[in-house]
């Protein structure tokens, strides 16, 4: 199970969405491959990790900064936000 998917099974996650008019399917983590690929995961049961999450609405796009807190072993994922940028689109 992807980061994404474990984010969108906790309500705090689908109202930080719903703030920014942001639907479910028009989210990506970015790097999300990496994180989840990386050696450190094998040593590791639970992981803190800096991540951007982009999202898409009517406006453009939404980059959401925070840091991610993953645990392996209760497949949970919280994403704490720190700042946000929108790009308008053109």
């Amino acid at each position: 199970m992807g980061i994404k998917e474990l984010l969108l099974n906790g309500k705090g996650f689908l109202e930080l969405l719903k703030q920014f008019s942001i639907e479910a399917n028009d989210v990506k983590i970015q790097d999300e491959e990496v994180i989840l690929s990386d050696q450190i995961l094998q040593h590791k049961d639970i992981l803190k990790e800096s991540i951007c999450i982009e999202g898409r609405n009517k406006e453009g796009i939404v980059n959401l900064f925070g840091t991610l807190h993953y645990n392996l072993l209760s497949k949970l994922a919280v994403f704490e936000m720190q700042g946000f940028e929108k790009v308008a689109v053109v």
